[in-house]
């Protein structure tokens, strides 16, 4: 069995990688990532001596690179996207490129080459803003964001593939992801390596905000599921269980960090807000057998240490961040 991993080098994708290496008995995974700001080899540094991982550079819009790589390829787990909000409201168009036009190009490959499955990793935010209750799959996509719509865009285009062509197509939608090795501009770990240097954090408008949280084991366990026991054609909500306001969040990781609320400081809300984010995943639970196994305070408490006992893996993206574009002092994000 060879599988290829887009984004495989990014915080969820690594985390993937390493489980299919431990678990799956996988006779060989191929990572590809662009390695742009948020991909990272040092995720991978603990598994790049397993003779079965191979790593490419390149870009999924890059159709002549995808045909010199696809062939023998059995399973496309697709995690490769931009998927930063702030990022895209200043610019949409890097998540049209990669999370539409490379989705796209990769799907017309797979189908080239006789790709057996191909697992596509959406989020919740496709489903726009909940006010009560929470979206199974078959609720509407009413997405909010450039980003949000640029994946909703590219589900539809995997969903579209298997109709058509009969590919097999399984799209997994998360709920918000946290956990080690996550990029420094995501909430999280923006709040707990600048608590860990003294500084500020920035909190979107009264704090209102309600997110669920997901660890990315928990959310890597899911994904096995669908890729292992998932329908073809199907949509699978993978979500954490816990939901917390932007401002109930804020106060366990000041309280981890040893930090009270002077720390905080209030920033204009983010254009078209969404307010409440709430998947159903008795769909997961039923057929594949899944539920997350990492409370959230121990989650965070363990997510918080490892922050702290590592500054040599995020101070080098700090100062990227900070000389690029962004910047690591920009407003909270809350994608997955």
């Amino acid at each position: 069995m060879h599988l290829l991993v887009t984004g495989g080098a990014g915080f969820i994708g690594s985390h993937y990688t390493r489980m299919l290496l431990r678990d799956s008995g996988a006779d060989a995974v191929t990572v590809l990532d662009k390695l742009t700001y948020a991909g990272n080899l040092d995720n991978l540094a603990d598994v790049m001596d397993d003779r079965r991982l191979r790593f490419r550079q390149g870009d999924i819009t890059d159709r002549a690179m995808l045909d010199r790589l696809l062939p023998g390829v059995d399973t496309v787990v697709h995690f490769a996207a931009e998927s930063h909000v702030d990022r895209s409201i200043e610019d949409g168009s890097g998540c049209v490129r990669t999370n539409v036009l490379g989705t796209q190009c990769l799907l017309d490959a797979a189908l080239h080459h006789g790709v057996g499955t191909f697992v596509h990793i959406s989020t919740d935010e496709v489903y726009g803003s909940i006010g009560h209750g929470s979206w199974r799959e078959t609720h509407p996509l009413l997405p909010n964001s450039p980003y949000s719509a640029s994946k909703a865009s590219s589900d539809l285009l995997a969903l579209a593939q298997h109709r058509t062509h009969g590919l097999d197509v399984r799209v997994t939608r998360c709920s918000n992801n946290y956990g080690p090795m996550q990029f420094p501009e995501k909430v999280i770990p923006l709040f707990v390596t600048r608590l860990i240097d003294g500084l500020t954090v920035p909190l979107y408008g009264d704090g209102r905000n309600i997110r669920d949280w997901l660890h990315v084991e928990d959310h890597c366990r899911g994904i096995e599921l669908v890729r292992t026991r998932g329908r073809a054609g199907e949509i699978y909500n993978i979500g954490g269980g816990t939901e917390l306001s932007n401002r109930e969040l804020t106060e366990r990781l000041l309280a981890a960090s040893g930090a009270d609320w002077s720390a905080v400081r209030q920033v204009p809300d983010r254009k078209g807000h969404d307010l409440r984010y709430s998947v159903d995943w008795s769909k997961a639970r039923e057929e594949l057998g899944y539920a997350p196994r990492h409370d959230l305070a121990s989650g965070l408490a363990a997510t918080v240490r490892w922050y702290r006992d590592n500054p040599r893996w995020w101070r080098p993206l700090v100062r990227r961040a900070e000389t690029g574009a962004g910047g690591r002092a920009g407003a909270l994000s809350s994608t997955a």
